[in-house]
């Protein structure tokens, strides 16, 4: 009986180890709906998830939502059909993804979401989040903002995609922020939706209606900021003298803007998420409890810090 038992045991413990390699053997499938490529920032969140998918030896199925919602859900359910082991979504707005994200759930799929954040009646339909801290982000601009310029001016802002988290979140905080300082007015706010093309053209509808009342441009990220300043230029204006212009995302061409004198500066919101994101995907699949959210460390970069560190800048 001893002999039975002990074979036993070791034919379980065999059977436990055999499973197990098959389990690592198996490879990792996961589905990321993107936003798109609206900015150099958003390429560059692309490149870190393929490039630590490739390197990890991760099938990843790719979905680039073309800055429609609709798409992303339309590659959600494929994704579901699929029966892929995880899903990753940018959302493109925060509301409209409860449906999608139950449909994943009752498939036995963990989702995590990434960038942007969701608005949901239960947060059990995510494992989750992890991003940046876009109000931090908000208020450390319109800090740094009231010290260069003392706590005056007009301000013009260039806002991001309309119901977006980044774009809620760095508007309200901003507002937040300059509201301690009577002599810092928003005179105009606009959409420009992320893109350069759309920074610029909103900016030349700003300088026409309100001309050198123009004090200061605060724009949601550094492609629409960038835009903005080509239309200040071809106003015949100077970026950094006759207008402040500031931002946030801290990709490597804003930092060179900062260096040349024309940005005043950029608050990094680092998008090199995959190693992180991978690593959460293998603690979940694990079985291990992560935290509900996970924010990246971000700084600020101006005239004070952005030489000593640009070219080794990957982004």
């Amino acid at each position: 009986m001893k002999l039975l038992n002990t074979f036993l045991s070791r034919l379980v413990i065999s059977l436990v180890a055999l499973t197990a390699l098959q389990l690592e053997a198996k490879t990792l499938t996961v589905g990321f709906a993107q936003t798109g490529a609206e900015s150099a920032w958003r390429a560059a969140n692309t490149a870190s998830m393929k490039n630590e998918a490739a390197k990890r030896g991760i099938n990843l199925k790719f979905s680039d939502g073309q800055g429609k919602q609709e798409n992303q859900i339309r590659a959600v359910r494929s994704f579901i059909t699929q029966g892929v082991d995880f899903i990753v979504i940018a959302p493109i707005v925060e509301t409209g993804w409860e449906p999608v994200l139950r449909e994943a759930k009752r498939a036995k799929i963990p989702v995590l979401v990434t960038d942007r954040t969701v608005q949901v009646s239960d947060e059990s339909l995510y494992v989750c989040f992890i991003g940046s801290d876009f109000y931090a982000e908000g208020k450390m601009a319109a800090e740094w903002l009231a010290a260069k310029v003392n706590g005056k001016g007009n301000i013009v802002e260039l806002q991001g995609t309309p119901g977006s988290a980044p774009t809620n979140e760095r508007r309200k905080s901003f507002a937040d922020g300059i509201a301690k300082f009577p002599g810092l007015k928003l005179i105009d706010s606009q959409s420009g939706d992320f893109r350069r093309s759309g920074g610029k053209e909103v900016m030349e509808a700003f300088l026409k209606k309100h001309g050198k009342a123009i004090n200061v441009v605060y724009a949601h990220n550094d492609d629409m900021a960038l835009g903005a300043i080509q239309a200040i230029e071809e106003a015949g204006l100077k970026p950094g003298k006759d207008i402040t212009v500031l931002s946030i995302d801290g990709i490597k061409e804003a930092l060179q803007a900062v260096v040349a004198g024309k940005l005043g500066c950029s608050v990094e919101c680092n998008p090199l998420f995959g190693p992180k994101v991978y690593d959460t995907i293998s603690a979940v699949l694990a079985g291990k409890t992560v935290a509900k959210k996970l924010f990246n460390v971000d700084t600020l970069f101006d005239a004070k810090n952005t030489a000593a560190i640009i070219a080794s800048r990957e982004y």
